[in-house]
């Protein structure tokens, strides 16, 4: 799973990105390129098991985020011709809303909801070239032979393009299975899901309901069908230099349960109607990654290919009841254990062992 991080010069973006990831800053004075990095996503649950079972390893869920030079008026298309954006399955994009004299922003002033739009404009009109681009090549092929899927494509593209025209993100349609298939090869970029992330002082997290209200950064991102987590990229690099307990402290001066970036991540997990299953045991605790509503036997897959082929049956457990039963063994005891087959729907959280022969 792969989450473009997307916004102005300015943003606070490749600063979010360095938090995420764990990154060093690239040095001054390079040529802007995309960046790719590998975030842990945060799981209480693999935390117990792993107290529970003492595992020699223990491996969480993860996600890959990709840091992309800035936004600029104008130049969308840009987006639209980087390769490491093409195989992104969601954006978060960063807004300002910090004022920072030593990196003025690069249109002046600090306006959340002029910052959204133009860059929600860049990507429509990127998308509108792919569009028109393609519409382009389905009229001369279907001159030459006249294939009836060419003309439901077309009818498809034409759909796309009276939308964009209309300055409404692709992800606002309705679209079938079929037509999201046929798709699925263009990276069109308003079509991917997306989680605008206000960027605030230190000093404004304790008002961040009430000035995102003001900035109708809320009713813009219902109104476009995305969501929205506030961070505070600043003072989360400065926790980010504390020792564990030291950055706990802050947190908890700060009003806060936890620190915002782990909020981030679970947001991009869930963005993508992604959960975990986990699998235990004396070697290793881990959480896997699947979409939601993956069957029993698809799971498998994911560990190996092998366990998919061979599966014969699941042996699941959810975390809550094996935490309350305090083993496996006990769980079973309790009849908490249980045994389901290829088509069982795992469920965020399962706690899953495979039963295969090859």
């Amino acid at each position: 799973m792969k989450v473009g991080i997307i916004g102005l010069t300015a943003s606070g973006k490749s600063t979010l990105f360095q938090l995420l990831t764990g990154m060093a800053p690239p040095p001054p004075g390079g040529r802007p390129e995309p960046r790719l990095g590998v975030a842990r996503v945060p799981d209480p649950r693999l935390t117990r098991l792993a107290q529970m079972f003492m595992p020699r390893k223990t491996t969480p869920a993860t996600v890959e985020y990709v840091d992309v030079p800035g936004v600029r008026a104008g130049h969308g298309a840009d987006l639209a011709d980087l390769p490491a954006l093409r195989d992104t399955d969601a954006f978060l994009h960063v807004i300002r809303m910090f004022e920072n004299a030593q990196a003025p922003h690069p249109e002046g002033t600090i306006d959340p909801k002029r910052d959204d739009g133009i860059v929600a404009l860049e990507l429509l009109l990127a998308d509108l070239g792919t569009v028109e681009r393609r519409i382009e090549r389905l009229d001369v092929n279907i001159k030459k032979t006249r294939r009836a899927e060419d003309k439901q494509e077309r009818d498809l593209f034409l759909r796309l393009r009276e939308a964009l025209e209309a300055e409404r993100p692709l992800r606002s349609l309705e679209l079938g299975v079929e037509d999201q298939q046929r798709l699925r090869g263009y990276s069109l970029l308003s079509l991917k899901p997306l989680l605008l992330v206000p960027n605030l002082a230190e000093d404004r997290l304790a008002q961040a309901k009430t000035l995102i209200d003001q900035s109708s950064l809320r009713d813009s991102a219902r109104a476009s069908g995305v969501d929205l987590c506030v961070v505070s990229a600043p003072i989360e690099m400065e926790i980010a230099r504390l020792k564990p307990e030291e950055g706990v402290a802050f947190i908890k001066d700060l009003g806060l349960e936890e620190p915002c970036l782990h909020r981030i991540i679970r947001s991009s997990y869930a963005l993508m109607g992604r959960i975990s299953f986990l699998t235990v045991g004396p070697d290793e605790c881990r959480a896997w990654t699947i979409r939601r509503g993956t069957r029993a036997h698809e799971a498998a897959g994911i560990i190996h290919s092998d366990i998919e082929r061979g599966f014969i049956r699941a042996e699941v457990v959810s975390f809550e009841r094996l935490e309350q039963a305090g083993s496996l063994a006990a769980a079973r005891e309790k009849g908490w254990l249980r045994l389901e087959g290829k088509e069982y729907v795992i469920q965020d959280g399962d706690i899953v062992h495979f039963r295969f022969h090859v």
